[in-house]
C-alpha cells in the first residue's frame, strides 16, 4: 500500500496531460541571463486571430528593467549557435511589457504551427555585473486560437484540439457497454471457473481505463474554460493508465508463463491456466515492475519540461517502454507458437490465435502508432497516437472477453465440467451438444 501511494503522490504532482494554456510564474532575469532567455511556453497556433495575453501585476519594474516577451515562429536548431544579442533578435514577435496587460495578434498561419514564448530583458546579455535583489516580476500569460465562431477563446492547442470530444465519446461507449454487459460478467464472476483470475483482472484493468478516460474528460473540461484545468485528474488519469498497463502485462504473462514454465506437470489439456509457481510468478513479477518503472521514470524525465500527451513517450525511459513492449510482445509469441505447434485440435488452435491476437494488439500498438505517426503533421502526431493507443486497447480488452467468455472455446480449453463455468447451458443441453 505504501508503495502504491508513493506512486499516486508521484504521478499526480506532474504537470497535466494537455498544454493549452493560462501560464502564471516569475520572469527572472538571473535564468534569462544564463539560458539567453527564459523559457515561458510552447503553443501550437491555427488559422487566424491567434492571440497571446500578458499581464504583469507590476509594470512599472518591467519597464525598469525593459522586459521584452519573445515570441518564435518554430525555433531553429541555429539559434543555439548564435550570440545572445543575435538569438533575441532573430525573434518573430518581440512584446515590449510597458503595462499592466499587452495583447499581441498572432500573424495568419497557413497551417498549424507551434510558437515559443521567451523572456529576455536587460540584463540577459550582459557578460556579468550585478542583478538587482528584487528583479523578478510576477506574470500570467494567456495564449488562445480562434474558436468555432472566430473568436480567440480557445486554450487548446492545435495539437490537442479534438481530445475533449474525444473522451466524452469514449465515456459515452464505456457507459453503454457497461448498462448492456455488466450484469452477465457479475454473474459470470459469481460462478467462478478456470478463467475467473483472469476475468478479475481483465476487468480490473478495463475499470481503471474507464477512470483515466473520466479524468482526463473532467481536466479537459475544466482545461477547456480556464486554460489550466485539474492537474491533480490529469495526473490521476496517468497513474490509472499506468496501473492499468501493469495489471494487463501481469495477466497475459501469468497465463502464458505460467504454462509454460509448469507444461512438464501441468495437463496439456489446460494451458493457458492461471499459475503460481515460484518461477512463473518471478517472470510475471518482474515484467509488470519493470514496466512500472519505466512508467514512473518517463513521468518523472517529463516533469521539467513542457509536457504534453503521456502518450507520446519520446523521451529515453519512453523509448525504452516500447522496446519492453515489442520484447514482450516477441517473448509471447514464442510461447504462443509451442503450444500452438503442439496442438491438435483446430478449435482449440482457433482459441490460442485469438488470444495472440488480443496479446499483440496490447503490446505492439503504441510502437506502430509512434512510427506510423512519422509521416503525419506535427500537429496530428500525438493526437493520433493517443486517440489510436486507447481505442486498439480497448479493442484488445473486447476481443479478450469474448475469448473468456465464449462457451464452445472455453470448454474445449478447459475440459472442465460445465457446472463450473461462466455463461453455460444446463448440463444436460452441454452433453447434447458436445
Amino acid at each position: 500500500m505504501y508503495y502504491l501511494i508513493t506512486a499516486l503522490v508521484a504521478f499526480t504532482s506532474c504537470p497535466p496531460a494537455a498544454f493549452g494554456k493560462t501560464v502564471t510564474g516569475l520572469f527572472k532575469s538571473g535564468v534569462a541571463r544564463e539560458r539567453d532567455g527564459q523559457f515561458i511556453t510552447r503553443f501550437m497556433y491555427q488559422g487566424d486571430k491567434g492571440l497571446v495575453v500578458c499581464r504583469l501585476p507590476n509594470a512599472p519594474l518591467a519597464v525598469e528593467k525593459e522586459s521584452r516577451l519573445l515570441m518564435y515562429r518554430d525555433m531553429d536548431k541555429g539559434l543555439d549557435n548564435l550570440s545572445c544579442s543575435e538569438r533575441l533578435a532573430k525573434a518573430d514577435l518581440t512584446i515590449s511589457l510597458t503595462l499592466e496587460e499587452h495583447n499581441q495578434t498572432i500573424p495568419h498561419q497557413a497551417s498549424p504551427t507551434a510558437w515559443q514564448a521567451l523572456y529576455a530583458d536587460r540584463y540577459t546579455c550582459q557578460d556579468g555585473g550585478p542583478i538587482p535583489a528584487q528583479s523578478d516580476l510576477s506574470f500570467t500569460v494567456l495564449l488562445f486560437n480562434a474558436d468555432a465562431a472566430g473568436n480567440p477563446l480557445e486554450h487548446f492547442s492545435a495539437d490537442q484540439t479534438g481530445l475533449h470530444s474525444f473522451y466524452f465519446l469514449l465515456l459515452l461507449a464505456y457507459f453503454l457497454a457497461a448498462c448492456i454487459y455488466v450484469q452477465p460478467l457479475y454473474q459470470a464472476l459469481r460462478k467462478g471457473g478456470p478463467m475467473h483470475m483472469a476475468l478479475k483482472v481483465l476487468s480490473t484493468a478495463l475499470a481503471l481505463q474507464g477512470g483515466s478516460a473520466l479524468c482526463n474528460y473532467v481536466h479537459l473540461a475544466r482545461y477547456s474554460r480556464d486554460g489550466v484545468g485539474l492537474p491533480l485528474m490529469g495526473g490521476l488519469a496517468e497513474f490509472l493508465d499506468s496501473v492499468s498497463q501493469v495489471s494487463m502485462l501481469y495477466m497475459l504473462l501469468s497465463l502464458c508463463m505460467g504454462w509454460t514454465l509448469s507444461r512438464g506437470r501441468k495437463p496439456q489439456s489446460r494451458p493457458l491456466q492461471w499459475d503460481s509457481s515460484p518461477a512463473s510468478t518471478a517472470v510475471t513479477i518482474g515484467g509488470a515492475l519493470t514496466q512500472g518503472f519505466l512508467l514512473l521514470w518517463e513521468q518523472y524525465s517529463d516533469a521539467w519540461a513542457d509536457h504534453r500527451s503521456y502518450h507520446a513517450q519520446r523521451s529515453l525511459p519512453g523509448i525504452l517502454l516500447m522496446v519492453l513492449r515489442v520484447g514482450l510482445a516477441l517473448l509471447l509469441a514464442s510461447v504462443l507458437y509451442q503450444i500452438i505447434s503442439t496442438e491438435r485440435s483446430a478449435l482449440k488452435r482457433d482459441f490460442y490465435l485469438s488470444f495472440a491476437k488480443g496479446c499483440f494488439l496490447w503490446f505492439l500498438c503504441h510502437p506502430a502508432l509512434v512510427l506510423t505517426s512519422i509521416v503525419l503533421n506535427q500537429h496530428q502526431q500525438e493526437k493520433m497516437v493517443t486517440i489510436g493507443v486507447v481505442l486498439f486497447q480497448s479493442i484488445s480488452v473486447v476481443i479478450l472477453y469474448q475469448l473468456f467468455l465464449s462457451r464452445s472455446l472455453y470448454w474445449e480449453v478447459s475440459s472442465l465440467s460445465s457446472v463450473s463455468l461462466p455463461l453455460t447451458m444446463s448440463r444436460a443441453n452441454t452433453r447434447g451438444r458436445y
